[in-house]
């Protein structure tokens, strides 16, 4: 898919610090609170170390380190649109990966201006309430924040027709068609982020759930039990191409990875996913348009 920039429209300048920076800050004491600041200020989300408290207070025994990502604020800037509130589920159970469909010829240090000329063609000429995947991660391993609503969040994305809940789009920046070389900087940033997104949920990225369509344009009927990859491709969820034969090869190879920076061994283990994660994406404005960018 190749975007155009187009008209900006109405636009709100955004401060370096990301809007959901406050609430997170709230809930830290003292000089905790001052030393988050500084690294939002920064415009880079730093590592964590793995063991960090669940939703419900417990360590997961399968978390994975959070890898370093560039927030929004600092890809973005001042091109950013106004847009509706984000959107919540209570946990990532999948992740599903695509590729946007650009040229791969780019210098990485070119990476924020194409993501905002993605981001422009997505909210301008499609009208979309914001770009559709959660993360990017260009050729070097950068992996930079995608849709608004917070890093450390399960955000409800506009990704995967039929399976945006419960899940994480993460996108190769590039066209990863047969033949193609995907370099291992950016497989290796994508394994991260599986690893890290899955670990709260305890979701083996080797592993199969079971994800409910909530649209029968996907490849499910709605109201549809499917069971997919733990890491699928935009492929397994829609009838579509992506994330290019030369990605969807590498796929395997990313879900042991993920499992390894899970410190998992042996074999899949599935009894997390005995129980449906429901997929339905509510009223989210255009949704059925959000999935049917790379055709059919």
């Amino acid at each position: 898919m190749r975007v155009l920039r187009t008209p900006r429209g109405t636009r709100r300048r955004r401060a370096g610090i990301p809007a959901s920076a406050p609430l997170l800050l709230g809930c830290l004491p003292g000089l905790a609170a001052v030393a988050a600041l500084a690294l939002c200020a920064t415009g880079v989300e730093r590592k964590v170390a793995a063991g960090e408290p669940s939703a419900d207070g417990a360590p997961s025994p399968y978390e994975a380190p959070r890898p370093d990502i560039v927030t929004r604020a600092r890809w973005l800037g001042d091109a950013a649109r106004e847009q509706p509130p984000p959107r919540y589920d209570d946990r990532v159970v999948a992740v599903f990966v695509h590729h946007t469909d650009t040229p791969n010829g780019y210098d990485c240090a070119d990476a924020p201006r194409i993501l905002r000329d993605i981001y422009s063609g997505q909210t301008g000429a499609r009208d979309w309430d914001d770009l559709g995947y959660n993360f990017v991660v260009d050729r070097c391993g950068t992996v930079y924040e995608g849709r608004a609503g917070g890093i450390g969040r399960a955000v409800t994305g506009a990704h995967t027709q039929g399976f945006n809940h419960r899940t994480a789009g993460v996108a190769a920046l590039g066209t990863f068609t047969a033949g193609v070389p995907v370099p291992e900087a950016m497989t290796d940033a994508i394994a991260a982020v599986a690893a890290w997104k899955l670990g709260p949920a305890g979701t083996d990225p080797r592993a199969r759930v079971r994800l409910v369509s909530s649209n029968g344009l996907s490849r499910y009927a709605a109201g549809t039990a499917a069971a997919l990859p733990a890491v699928a491709g935009h492929e397994d969820g829609y009838r579509t191409s992506c994330p290019g034969a030369a990605l969807s090869a590498r796929l395997p190879e990313i879900r042991e990875r993920a499992a390894r920076l899970q410190h998992r061994s042996g074999g899949p283990q599935e009894g997390h996913s005995a129980r449906a994660g429901s997929s339905d994406p509510g009223p989210l404005r255009s949704a059925v348009a959000a999935d049917r960018r790379w055709g059919p």
